[in-house]
């Protein structure tokens, strides 16, 4: 937990004092974490968060926070040219298999004939953007125009639960893996979905990949990777 929160403050330090230096453009990885266990949905960017600073997550939540305030604290004092993007949940090809992301290890245990593991009932709802379209918004930010700084949200606004999730990829892969019910974490979101009207506005962006076309690509991967 101490070096999650070191490598996003520290980490944004280092990189904004380079872009300072050398008068780069430079953009901020955020993150949807930054709305916590958010209390407002869908999730706009004008949105403040529900953020527990001291949970099991407040080391990740509270780092990315911080590292936007310094990215528009460098922008502010110095003119950094900057751009803030918080990503929502995302997937595809190319993923570690043992990453810890839902889509991931759902699909591996899938191909693998093992339980899937679902925290809670399964009822907490996430949205996954597939990597490409995410690659495209991050792009449409950095050429967008100076007084385009961000935060914008890049995901997919298609909401689903974890169990229907866990479902569909089960059927995708004929496997006969069942679900199996696991404690839910501390602080675990219960609802999570970007509004992405900024993004429209702003960059002419959405997202174009179906989930059912996305999840297609990353079981055919991950059949090969295993």
């Amino acid at each position: 937990p101490v070096q999650t929160t070191k490598t996003s403050v520290h980490g944004a330090i280092n990189m904004l004092g380079l872009a300072k230096r050398t008068g780069a453009k430079i953009l901020q990885a955020s993150t949807s974490e930054v709305y916590g266990d958010p209390e407002v949905h869908p999730q706009t960017e004008d949105y403040l968060g529900n953020v527990n600073p001291i949970g099991l997550r407040g080391c990740y939540d509270e780092g990315k926070r911080c590292a936007e305030t310094l990215f528009f604290d460098y922008h502010r004092q110095y003119g950094t040219n900057i751009r803030v993007a918080r990503i929502f949940n995302t997937y595809g090809p190319r993923m570690h298999p043992d990453d810890g992301r839902v889509v991931s290890n759902f699909i591996v245990q899938a191909l693998s004939g093992q339980p899937i593991t679902v925290y809670g009932d399964g009822s907490q709802t996430r949205s996954f953007c597939y990597v490409s379209d995410l690659v495209d918004g991050l792009v449409a930010l950095m050429d967008a125009p100076n007084d385009v700084t961000g935060p914008v949200n890049l995901g997919n606004p298609f909401e689903m639960t974890i169990r229907e999730l866990a479902e569909q990829i089960i059927a995708m892969t004929g496997s006969k893996s069942e679900l199996v019910e696991k404690p839910l974490p501390g602080d675990d979101p219960t609802q999570r979905c970007p509004d992405i009207s900024r993004a429209k506005t702003q960059l002419d962006w959405s997202p174009g990949v179906l989930l059912e076309d996305g999840l297609a690509k990353a079981i055919d991967y991950f059949k090969g990777a295993l």
